[in-house]
């Protein structure tokens, strides 16, 4: 009888042992024509072939799989969805890819004490949708969350549009299981008590890029839905009112779910794409503000949300009439990155952080970053908390675009580290925003933090080349600073 079980067509020795632990042909990709979908995530301008992808379907296959890549000095790193932004997931070193999407099991709900249980692969959205029929949910919502997996979001601390009220990742993660670069499993985290003894390592592991280790297992807050929440749509010729809306408001006491802003580019770029709602044409700027709570207080809120923007000569402003159309509005807005293919062949999404007082100023500024390189930049974020996402549309095909794109990008987080702001606030440093690192941090900062790094990946064998500045700096900051502790 004829098996119809793949068979290894190789004679490379890590491919079929690497094949053997995780269960044999069908559990990893080694042809050139197969690692082509891998060689990027969402940062697609820079590509590389990793050595092969693996599929393990549990922690101990992914621990032996780390063992044995460890044992034979195979760089390596973990990939979810592929969303991410910053070029945390490409191998820029050959790598062995463990992809983690055949882990997506929910594997206990506990509504008593507010937790759910998920492996990595699990999809954010797919979480509140399983318990949205108990009157849960899960909190973070980055933009992406009807396909990025929340394995992926510890990863890189991800945000979203509710991030304002409630937070990022961080703020939702009870414990971690975790594969250490060696391969041995530990369990981080205190089922949630507050202020347990010892080193946050839980805070530590969650926005480490993957660097540290590869999380396995994940025990999540989740939370009750809120008993009522509304949602307005605000529209203004101008940017800087637009902009000052967004302060008077929180300046006000009112801290709502969601406050996100719009540009006239971004406004063109979502109604030309999947879920037009009839933006106007001509409006400079937009404002989707969103509340939710006990029921008794949101009306009095929604008044002084209408009042503000009034006063800051906002030229129409509504309240969404029904669950229907705050869904159309939320959805027009989440297709945001995606909708910059609608009108340029190319665009690279940024993320910088900034005080609020200075969203007109820095706005500006990077409008005067738009003329200077000759790009149209786009304009989407979160503007309750700050989190600029700049887009800057170009076409690779031009000689010379892609380059100028990514010089006005980084000029565009020169800018808010100039203000006290962060050269990232949801997507990750990655590959990409690792040499402006320096723009927030010191040589000396930066050495401690790749200490710490040390202590957890000594070989550097798991994800290396991101987060911090080239390797080469780093050495030569580490013979400074001994030379300088020497004399």
């Amino acid at each position: 009888m004829f098996s119809t079980k793949k068979k290894i067509k190789t004679n490379d020795k890590h491919i079929k042992n690497l094949a053997a632990i995780a269960g044999g042909a069908d559990s990893i990709l080694y042809h050139k024509e197969d690692l082509l979908a891998y060689d990027c995530d969402g940062f697609v301008i820079h590509k590389h072939l990793p050595k092969a992808v693996v599929f393990p379907k549990n922690t101990e296959e992914v621990a032996e799989l780390v063992k044995y890549c460890s044992a034979n000095n195979l760089p390596f790193l973990a990939r979810g969805a592929g969303t991410g932004l910053s070029g945390g997931a490409i191998p820029v070193n050959g790598e062995v890819v463990i992809s983690l999407v055949r882990m997506k099991k929910l594997l206990s709900v506990d509504l008593e004490n507010r937790r759910a249980v998920v492996e990595p692969g699990y999809i954010n959205l797919k979480l509140t949708n399983s318990i949205s029929d108990k009157g849960y949910y899960y909190a973070p919502d980055p933009s992406s969350q009807y396909c990025c997996t929340i394995g992926g979001n510890v990863a890189e601390n991800a945000g979203g549009a509710h991030c304002l009220k409630y937070g990022v990742t961080t703020n939702h993660i009870l414990g971690l299981e975790v594969v250490m670069p060696n391969g041995e499993i530990v369990e981080i985290g205190n089922d949630g008590i507050a202020d347990a003894p010892g080193y946050d390592l839980l805070g530590l592991l969650t926005g480490s890029e993957g660097t540290l280790g590869i999380v396995t297992k994940i025990t999540v807050r989740i939370l009750k839905n809120p008993a009522a929440k509304q949602t307005v749509l605000a529209y203004f010729d101008d940017v800087a009112d637009g902009s000052q809306a967004v302060s008077d408001i929180i300046s006000a006491g009112i801290v709502p779910a969601a406050l996100e802003m719009m540009d006239k580019i971004a406004i063109e770029a979502v109604e030309a794409a999947a879920f037009p709602v009839g933006h106007p044409k001509d409006i400079e700027a937009l404002l989707l503000i969103e509340v939710d709570g006990i029921a008794a207080g949101i009306d009095e809120q929604i008044d002084q949300i209408l009042d503000v923007c009034k006063k800051r000569n906002v030229r129409t402003v509504k309240v969404a009439q029904g669950d229907q159309e705050r869904a159309s509005w939320w959805a027009n807005r989440k297709t945001g990155f995606g909708a910059m293919g609608a009108i340029s062949p190319d665009y690279l999404v940024q993320d910088g952080v900034i005080p609020r007082s200075k969203l007109p100023q820095v706005l500006k500024q990077i409008n005067d970053i738009s003329d200077e390189y000759g790009l149209r930049i786009a304009n989407i974020f979160h503007a309750g908390d700050g989190n600029l996402h700049p887009l800057v549309l170009f076409d690779s095909a031009k000689p010379g675009e892609t380059e100028k794109a990514l010089a006005a990008g980084s000029a565009c987080l020169q800018v808010c580290a100039d203000v006290g702001g962060s050269i990232t606030g949801e997507h990750g440093v990655g590959i990409e925003k690792k040499e402006e690192m320096r723009f927030i941090f010191t040589d000396k900062e930066i050495k401690a933090q790749t200490d710490v790094r040390e202590v957890f990946n000594p070989s550097n064998l798991l994800n290396a080349g991101k987060l911090f500045p080239s390797p080469g700096r780093c050495a030569e900051v580490k013979k400074e600073l001994k030379e300088a502790a020497t004399t």
